[in-house]
């Protein structure tokens, strides 16, 4: 179990990718009030990375990234690749939310968005 520590050192972290990324928008000449509102939560990009480092301590990362781009194409089970990384990635969000309390708003919110692509 990770501890308050490490939670408040990838909420710093994300905290610094998050400003790389309003600069970014920024310098391409786009206006804070159309993009921000879009962009992740700092903890949403703590969760994300939680649950990119379970998947890779859990060795499904792979097949996760493969399912995903299944998901997304023509073929005939693409409906079913899309089901089980969505499985996958709920099953992984929900146990990120029981082991990080402080996170579970974020999860809920990615498990929410989740849930309607």
């Amino acid at each position: 179990m990770m501890g308050t520590d490490t939670i408040d050192y990838l909420r710093d972290n994300a905290r610094l990718e998050r400003e790389v990324m309003v600069e970014h928008h920024a310098r391409d000449g786009e206006d804070p009030a159309e993009f921000i509102a879009d962009m992740p939560s700092v903890d949403e990009l703590v969760v994300t990375a939680l649950l990119a480092d379970g998947m890779h301590a859990s060795g499904v990362a792979a097949e996760h990234g493969m399912a995903r781009l299944a998901g997304k194409s023509s073929i005939q089970d693409a409906l079913e690749h899309r089901q089980n990384a969505d499985r996958l990635e709920r099953t992984m969000l929900h146990e990120i939310a029981m082991e990080h309390p402080e996170l579970s708003t974020a999860v809920w919110a990615m498990l929410g968005r989740l849930d309607h692509n």
